[in-house]
């Protein structure tokens, strides 16, 4: 009963800031409240946050590191999240950059929304503002809310079988593209795509996720330094600005 009642309020809350966030009246965005509401939900559920996916290994290779029953890493080497973080980021951002965002803006004719972006451009001070979001509110809370929490409490009511793994990415990869509804279709569209390469890597480095955490935070470190410069692909027809 206390399970039930727990999953219940975390679906109201969720849905509640989802609308209070479409309505315009959340400040900043959904992360943080979605990230305390993970919090909370973890302690309360007697987990912590090395359970969906905060482990760290810093002892390179050594003997002792922990293996899992089939002998594969239960937490592979930093230096190779490290790795994989970077390649993947830097492959996501020209896989958006050359291929599928041109594609989609010729499909849905028009880019990603970037409105809400047009007090970076040239600004200084906001580029360094925006870096640290990117790292700490994009890559970071956003791994930890979708990758972290919300991914893991699905499998766990599904009763973590291959089939709840596999239902429970898909119903979050597109929940995390629907979160960037104010970037309109072809921004929710481009984001479902980073959704199904982030959790792929979340798998592949057996659920660990610092290295989804460095392929967003390089992919939108990117992003802000293109946008800063005004470089970013459709920018100036997006904001409405003469070409």
């Amino acid at each position: 009963m206390r399970a039930k009642l727990l999953f219940a309020i975390e679906v109201l809350v969720i849905a509640t800031v989802f609308h209070l966030d479409y309505l315009g009246l959340l400040p900043i965005s959904k992360t943080p409240y979605l990230f305390l509401l993970g919090w909370i939900s973890i302690r309360l559920r007697g987990l912590r946050w090395k359970d969906v996916g905060f482990k760290l290994d810093l002892e390179g290779r050594a003997p002792s590191r922990p293996t899992n029953s089939d002998g594969t890493e239960a937490v592979p080497p930093l230096a190779r999240l490290l790795v994989i973080g970077v390649v993947v980021g830097a492959a996501m951002e020209a896989l958006e950059l050359f291929a599928t965002q041109p594609l989609l803006t010729r499909i849905l004719g028009q880019g990603p929304d970037l409105h809400q972006y047009n007090v970076l451009i040239g600004n200084g001070r906001v580029l360094v503002l925006g870096i640290v979001l990117a790292w700490v509110l994009a890559a970071f809370g956003e791994e930890a809310v979708y990758r972290g929490y919300l991914l893991n409490r699905c499998v766990d009511l599904l009763g973590r079988s291959t089939a709840a793994w596999t239902a429970s990415a898909v119903l979050i990869t597109l929940l995390f593209g629907l979160a960037h509804f104010p970037q309109g279709s072809t921004g929710i569209v481009e984001n479902i795509i980073d959704g199904a390469i982030l959790v792929t890597v979340y798998f592949a480095t057996n659920r660990n996720l610092l290295a989804p955490i460095i392929a967003h935070g390089i992919q939108d470190t990117v992003d802000v330094l293109l946008i800063y410069c005004g470089w970013y692909p459709g920018l100036q027809q997006s904001l409405g600005l003469p070409a």
